[in-house]
């Protein structure tokens, strides 16, 4: 079995059936890892996929295989890419790095200013989180939406998230800034085109010289 077999895409109002299955994957999956996650209803779930803020994972032969969906949170400032589940025997075959590219790209083109955030406790997520381009943040860089932190009240860590004012908990926040992003990327343009422009000065000078010298 290869990712090849496997429709990746934006999820349709065709596939809210499959909410009721998401939701209880969801719920399996926090208890089998014995962390929390914030529980989301297959209506909430459905509703992400009517407006067009979520990506299903579906194999050749029509069996639901992973998803995730988009948050908006503080007006837009910011973005999350939640609930990302893969079905215990699509597992391991790279499906839900595939998933969190796609998310994020549609997180991208939906709202390309906005700051991509998440909070985890798994190994796997924060290494394809690296690759996409988020870094490790303190809670404070994240979204003070009241709703967002209400989201982790049915979380098993909720009472350590509390009691530490909500600094710190279990999870990991990561966050890809764009405005960051693309201010080091102009940083390298400049400094790649100073050393053209210095390459440039040299190699005229060296023309001179050779020019003096004849």
């Amino acid at each position: 079995m290869t990712l090849q077999d496997f429709d990746i895409r934006v999820a349709t109002a065709g596939d809210v059936d499959f909410a009721p299955l998401i939701c209880d994957e969801m719920a399996e999956s926090a208890k089998a890892r014995g962390t929390g996650i914030a529980q989301r209803s297959p209506e909430y779930v459905a509703d992400k996929m009517l407006e067009g803020k979520a990506v299903i994972a579906l194999h050749k032969d029509g069996t639901w295989a992973g998803f995730c969906y988009i948050e908006t949170w503080s007006h837009g400032d910011f973005v999350a890419n939640s609930g990302l589940v893969v079905d215990p025997k699509f597992r391991k075959i790279g499906l839900a790095k595939a998933i969190k590219h796609r998310i994020f790209e549609l997180s991208r083109t939906k709202y390309p200013e906005a700051k991509i955030f998440g909070l985890t406790t798994g190994l796997a997520v924060m290494k394809i989180n690296s690759e996409l381009g988020y870094e490790p943040v303190t809670y404070s860089e994240l979204t003070q939406d009241e709703d967002f932190w209400a989201g982790c009240k049915s979380c098993v860590n909720f009472d350590i998230l509390t009691s530490k004012g909500r600094k710190n908990c279990m999870c990991t926040a990561m966050l890809f800034d764009p405005a960051e992003k693309q201010k080091v990327s102009e940083d390298k343009i400049q400094k790649i085109t100073h050393k053209a422009t210095l390459l440039e000065r040299i190699e005229n000078a060296i023309k001179r010289t050779i020019g003096q010298d004849h």
